[in-house]
């Protein structure tokens, strides 16, 4: 499938891995293609995130994914389903961390891979791609660009599109910036 990526979307995907590497997570998760495509400059993804407001607004963004690493990955959906269990997950967080260190939630799981330095992509991570394929052939688009990886964030569900859904970038928004009106398939 890399072969049908466009130079802005490969430039997406290896900088998932740097900020993976960055972060110290041993995985390659949707969150760290989102901060790739907030640090990506002349694409279309790049042009829709500055025509919907997001591009001034990256680190609050960073902030939020940030909150939700500490959460282990949770959505507010789901710690709201915990609290409603009785399950305070912020206590949770706390003794964990008091025990075991601040970064035991850190979602990425345990490293894996031959070559020191690999990280392979978590699912939730290859899932998006696969939404970008299927995002490009809906538009009957030859290749896949960085809009399409922004387009298959918005609808995979998790923390990604919770995050960019509370900056009002929806599937719905950046449809309407990238194609006008006309722009009704949805990528999965």
């Amino acid at each position: 499938m890399f072969e049908r990526f466009k130079q802005d979307a490969r430039a997406v995907v290896k900088g998932a891995v740097a900020q993976a590497e960055r972060a110290g997570a041993h995985r390659v998760g949707p969150e760290h293609l989102l901060l790739a495509l907030l640090d990506s400059e002349g694409s279309r993804a790049s042009f829709a995130l500055a025509a919907l407001g997001l591009a001034e607004r990256r680190e609050p963004v960073r902030a939020a994914l940030e909150r939700a690493r500490r959460r282990g990955g949770l959505t507010r959906a789901e710690t709201d389903a915990l609290a409603g269990l009785g399950i305070d997950l912020s206590e949770v967080i706390a003794r964990v961390e008091e025990a075991h260190g601040a970064r035991a939630l850190s979602t990425g799981g345990k490293a894996g891979g031959r070559w020191p330095g690999h990280r392979p992509f978590e699912r939730e991570a290859k899932d998006v791609l696969t939404g970008a394929l299927r995002a490009a052939i809906a538009r009957r688009d030859r290749h896949i660009g960085d809009e399409h990886i922004l387009l298959a964030l918005t609808v995979r569900p998790g923390v990604p599109a919770e995050v960019l859904a509370d900056h009002g970038v929806t599937y719905e928004s950046v449809t309407r910036v990238l194609y006008g009106n006309g722009g009704q398939a949805k990528a999965g």
